[in-house]
Parts: C-alpha cells; structure tokens; sequence
C-alpha cells in the first residue's frame, strides 16, 4: 500500500479553496451581468415598442386616417428612445458576462487540478468517499455547463449552475470533508473505478439537465415578452422555453446510458463482493429509482400526447432522487455502501 503524498493533498486542499473563492467571484459577477441583462431587455423592448407605434402612425396617415391606431404611451413620448444608453448597456452587460466567464474558467481550473492532485497523493481514482466523489462529481458538471454554455452563449445560466457548485464544494469541504487516505477494503477491487467513475460521470450530466428542466419550467410559466411579477422578472434574461427543454432532454439523453452503465458495473462487481448481482441495498434501489425516471422522462418526452411540461416535472424528480441518494443515503441510511468516510 503506497503512503500518501501529504505535499499532494495539501495541494488539492488549496486549490479546491482557490476554486471556490473564484467561483464566488465569478458567482457575483454573473449575477451582475443577470440585472444588467434585464435592463437590456427592457430597453431594447422599448425601442421595439416605439418602432412599432411610429409605424402604425406612418400606416394611418397613409391610409388617410382610417386605420384606427392605438396612441402610444405618453411614457414613449416624453422619453424617446437613447440609443446611445442602450448600446453603453449592452456593452456594460456583454463585458460582465466576459468576465463572468473567464473567471469561472478559471475556477473549473483549479477545481479539476484538486481532482488529479487529490488521486495523485493517494495514487488512486479520487472517488474513495463522499468528499472525493462530489469533488470529482461537481468538476464534471462545471465541464459539461461549461461547453454548453460558451457554446450557445447563455451567460446568463451561470448564476442557476453556480449557485447549486458553491453549496455543494461548501458542503464538501466543511461537512464531508475526509483527509487523504488509502481505500477502505470495500473499495479495494478491479471493478471500483470503473463504476464509481461512470456513475460520477452519468450523475454530473444529469444535475445539468436537472437545472434546465427546473429553469424550463420557470420559463414556461413567462414566456419571453409576457413575463410579470417577481418571478417574471427573474425568468426574463433567460434562454426560450423551448431551448431550455431542448438541452434537457439532449443531456438526459446521455445518462440515461452512462448511469445505467455505471450501475451495471456496480451489479457485475457486487457478483464478485457479495456473491450477487443485486440486494435491494438502499443505495442500489434509489439509484435504480434514478434511472428508471431518466427512463421515463425520455420516453413521455418521445411520446406523442405529452406535454413537455409533465416530462420536465420527471426529469426534476429524477434530479431530487439523485441528491436524495447521494446526501441522505449516504449519510443516514446504513447499508453495503456505507463507507462515505465521515465517521
């Protein structure tokens, strides 16, 4: 059994405080571009408004005045569009949102340089416990958010995934935290990487899409231009309602397979642990729960009759089922996978 590398582990110690420091920056920065990109809205909607009306007004007169038109508002005229204010706006916004983004670069960084660092100084996969597995579990997920935000450039995301990252590594690093050690003997097996990883991975991909089902379902309650009240002007800087149950449904579509995976990987070493594939051990079962909503929330999302709305709601409960199994059972319920290392 190799000794472990304390120069490594305080390594990860410290850039994993880095990460979460940065992500905290970055956290206030997007929440920043977020009200700076409600402002754009609303300004570029005015413009709208007063284009719309001078040409309704362009329309009557031409018709000779028999069109009937709706006046516009005295707000519209007494204080006329400043194009100038919204392009200083915009930019105001779009430059936030470019540090917004560099800055959480930066973070996932340093967050994925605590994962290797935390394997390396104990020369193994850094999913031993309940500290390294949301380590590893909430870098893959910035990842993913990361290629899918730069990609489609919704900026404004960042606040709804960065909010969730901090509470986690917060949770980690306090309640979770376990020093670098070797593997408990449960976990000393061919079979360990392999499953904890692909499950990690298939897990990560699923709070993603967990996140844009709960933002879809916000979204679709104030569509774009009919937004009202608290919500409505929280809904507002979002992406369409149908992009949103978009890259949901595509991101389930990728654990469904990677989980199932990973669970059959647990069921083929738990033959070779326990002498069987299965025993309703609490972790399992909930986990098997997990997968059967993913299951399900694809399968009403292809089914004609449907609505999306129904399906988002099981893409959310597969989303709680997952916290649930990984916070609860973990550190409530005993069973076989009671090793979180918190004891």
């Amino acid at each position: 059994m190799l000794p472990v590398n304390t120069t490594l582990a305080g390594i990860s110690d410290l850039t994993l405080r880095t990460a979460f420091a940065v992500y905290i920056v970055s956290l206030v920065l997007a929440c920043i571009h977020y009200m700076r990109a409600q402002t754009v809205i609303d300004m570029r909607r005015d413009k709208l408004a007063q284009a719309e009306a001078t040409a309704n007004e362009l329309v009557a007169v031409g018709d000779g005045g028999s069109t009937t038109v709706t006046p516009r508002s005295p707000e519209l005229d007494d204080a006329p569009f400043d194009q100038s204010a919204f392009d200083t706006a915009r930019d105001r916004a779009r430059s936030m949102a470019g540090m917004a983004q560099y800055l959480t670069c930066v973070g996932i960084i340093f967050h994925l340089v605590a994962v290797v660092t935390r394997g390396l100084s104990v020369s193994r996969f850094p999913l031993g416990n309940m500290y390294e597995y949301v380590l590893t579990f909430t870098a893959v997920s910035m990842v993913v958010a990361a290629v899918i935000i730069q990609r489609k450039g919704w900026h404004t995301m960042w606040p709804w995934v960065l909010t969730p990252i901090i509470i986690l590594l917060f949770l980690d690093a306090t309640v979770l935290y376990a020093e670098a050690a070797p593997l408990v003997p449960a976990l000393r097996s061919f079979w360990y990487p392999f499953h904890v990883s692909v499950v990690s991975i298939g897990a990560s991909i699923g709070l993603i899409s967990g996140i844009f089902s709960m933002l879809y379902l916000l979204r679709i309650r104030h569509p774009r231009g009919e937004e009202s009240g608290f919500f409505g002007a929280i809904a507002k800087p979002l992406p369409s309602a149908k992009k949103l149950d978009s890259y949901a449904y595509r991101t389930a579509i990728i654990t469904l397979p990677v989980f199932g995976i990973g669970i059959m990987l647990g069921a083929i070493w738990g033959e070779v642990a326990w002498g069987r594939f299965w025993g309703w051990d609490p972790k399992e079962t909930v986990a098997l729960i997990t997968w059967i909503l993913y299951a399900a929330y694809l399968h009403a999302r292809a089914t004609a009759g449907w609505k999306s709305v129904k399906a988002a709601w099981i893409n959310v409960a597969a989303f709680a089922t997952s916290v649930f199994n990984l916070f609860f059972i973990n550190m409530v319920v005993s069973g076989l996978h009671s090793y979180a290392g918190l004891n």
